[in-house]
């Protein structure tokens, strides 16, 4: 390691510090092998800021769990007893109105973002447009003119402080995008925006929507174009980035009331008209109810001390709309109902039929015409995944109804401070959806695809490519039961997670009218055991056999509920029982089922078969590939 002398930077407000940062390694990995020129030596640049204190006056605002906003900790030791040592605070700039008797007013100094000049366009039209959209919540909020967009000034450093960056970044592999600041950790008070923008993620809407309407579209201009529609969800990712940058959370609550907010994770809203795909309205354009209200609540003026204290908790307790976080959307076992990650529509489990339509249209037109002249046929398994799972995200969002809590984020006082369990009618109606997703229909490719998909591939690859098909059981082969076995997991995982088998238990033992443990898995197993003829059979057999081994480790998984460990045990030995006295007559059920039957009755063996991690095909990554922005 080593510090760089020749990378220091100063500027009025902040110094810049570089040390280079030297890791070896003999057994380097996949990711280091495709980035670093001598895989076993991975160099890493440290920087250090020295950043000058802000001028006194800037008056912090409390954070309230109800407004998704970022926010700073202290720790006040001298508290008196009986109130909190933590003091929460927002982050926020400091905005100011040269006017402050003015219900509107121009400010002393607008907050200003500057686009990368790096952004080639009209990516970087997009990135400046989507951007603003916010100008219109701060006008309503009380600031004239207080908000604006700008491309970055030639010979400006995006390292100097007192520039509002929105920069344009290149990646190996497609990765989240990041909107963060710097703030000044006594008050919340930033000081400068910064965002991230991966240049792969709009490479990855391109190839979706190649394979949702055919490439001979790029460059059309129409509404299917995949070109406008990529532009498009660029704009929301602007908006979404910098909104975190100015302070605001995820609500990922925005997509079940119209497009509250930017701040979701949007799904594109895949259309069927005439029976075709429409993408006319994939994206929405501006920002969204949930949007205005979270600038108003961190940024408009209120009056001081307790008065303004009341004005925000009014503010917040009569909203009106849902809010839903990061820790009650993300993971399998999550259980707010209204929370989840690139769903679309009020209800999750009309919007997934909605989706299993679409996805049918899609697969079944899918083929050449997802191609480029010229562009190799084997690079249809990489088109085909996104349209295979298409409806991923709309699965994890109708899972959470089953054994879902409707819970906010309430304080003291407030009305909505209870917690009641999704109707029992609705999580049925989820159970039914979610098994319909397991059908042999849906889950077969389609014949004429087949040949395609085996196409050789010549040349060397890339490391997106590799990690982005289906790995073949059968080597570069197609092999559609992978790609069946794969849909099956998106959502026999998400429905037997361990916090969701839990729930059902606790939900069942307060109210018998509510699906419980049992019911979950005979509704299962009646699903995966229904018989299948022709073409579909085998497809059953391998999500069947997916569906036992899901629940054999769902018993086993130290995690569970130990109630609904020994409800899955004793379904399971039923089942065994049942299937070594009449497997069936046709030979292959047949042999599947005494196979089944056998592992059921030997534990050391199922133990075996579960720990090897061959034989359940990985899932190609969906979000980009990280952890979160």
């Amino acid at each position: 390691s080593m510090a760089d002398p020749s990378a220091v930077k100063v500027f009025p407000e902040n110094i810049e510090f570089e040390a280079r940062q030297t890791f070896a390694s003999d057994t380097p990995g996949p990711e280091t092998r495709n980035i670093a020129p001598d895989p076993k030596l991975f160099s890493l640049t440290v920087r250090h800021s020295l950043v000058k204190l802000p001028e006194p006056g800037f008056v912090p605002r409390a954070f309230d769990p109800r407004v998704g906003t970022w926010g700073v900790v202290g720790l006040d030791y001298a508290a008196p007893l009986g109130e909190d040592i933590v003091e929460r605070w927002t982050r926020r700039f400091r905005l100011e109105k040269t006017d402050p008797t003015a219900a509107v007013s121009t400010v002393k100094k607008p907050i200003v973002f500057y686009v990368d000049r790096g952004a080639p366009e009209p990516i970087r039209t997009a990135l400046q447009e989507g951007a603003a959209w916010w100008a219109e919540a701060f006008e309503k909020a009380g600031f004239k003119d207080a908000y604006r967009v700008e491309i970055l000034p030639e010979g400006v450093d995006p390292l100097d402080i007192r520039y509002n960056m929105i920069n344009w970044v290149n990646r190996a592999t497609r990765g989240w995008s990041i909107g963060n600041s710097v703030s000044d950790p006594r008050t919340g008070e930033i000081l400068k925006g910064s965002v991230l923008l991966g240049s792969l993620r709009v490479r990855q809407d391109m190839l979706i929507f190649e394979g949702l309407v055919g490439a001979e579209q790029i460059g059309t201009g129409g509404a299917n174009d995949p070109v406008q529609v990529s532009l498009a969800r660029l704009r929301q990712l602007s908006a979404h980035e910098v909104g975190h940058s100015l302070g605001f959370a995820h609500n990922f609550a925005g997509s079940t009331q119209a497009r509250a907010s930017v701040m979701d994770y949007p799904a594109p809203r895949v259309k069927l008209t005439d029976g075709r795909i429409d993408l006319s309205d994939a994206y929405g354009v501006g920002i969204g109810a949930w949007d205005r209200f979270v600038v108003d609540w961190l940024y408009a003026d209120v009056p001081p001390g307790e008065a303004g204290r009341k004005v925000l908790a009014d503010k917040a307790a009569q909203t009106g709309l849902r809010y839903v976080t990061d820790g009650d959307s993300r993971g399998a076992g999550s259980g707010q109902p209204w929370g989840a990650l690139w769903d679309d529509g009020p209800d999750s489990v009309a919007e997934l039929r909605r989706m299993m339509a679409a996805r049918r249209v899609a697969l079944d037109r899918f083929g050449l015409k997802a191609l480029k002249p010229g562009e190799a046929v084997e690079t249809l398994k990489r088109k085909f995944v996104p349209i295979y799972l298409l409806h991923r995200y709309q699965v994890e969002a109708a899972v959470k109804q089953v054994a879902g809590v409707e819970y906010s984020y309430a304080v003291k006082g407030d009305a909505a401070a209870v917690a009641p369990p999704v109707a029992a009618d609705r999580q049925r109606a989820a159970l039914l959806a979610l098994m319909a997703t397991l059908s042999p229909a849906e889950l077969d490719t389609p014949e004429a695809l087949i040949p395609l998909m085996s196409a050789g591939q010549s040349g060397e690859t890339d490391r997106q490519y590799a990690i982005e098909v289906f790995a073949g059981m059968g080597g570069p082969v197609f092999d559609p039961l992978v790609a069946a076995d794969v849909a099956a997991g998106v959502t026999l995982d998400p429905l037997l997670a361990p916090e969701r088998l839990a729930r059902l238990v606790e939900q069942h033992r307060h109210d018998p009218g509510q699906p419980g443990v049992g019911e979950v898995v005979d509704t299962l197993l009646l699903t995966v055991f229904t018989p299948a003829s022709g073409r579909s059979a085998e497809v059953a057999r391998r999500v069947r056999w997916r569906a036992v081994l899901n629940l054999a480790a769902a018993a086993r998984d130290v995690r569970r509920s130990p109630q609904a460990a020994a409800e899955i045990d004793l379904k399971l030995a039923d089942l065994a029982t049942r299937l070594k006295a009449t497997p069936g007559t046709d030979p292959a059920d047949r042999a599947l089922n005494l196979r089944l039957a056998a592992l059921l009755r030997d534990d050391e063996a199922l133990s075996r078969v579960l720990a090897d991690t061959r034989l359940k095909p990985e899932t190609p990554p969906g979000m980009p590939i990280g952890d979160m922005d």
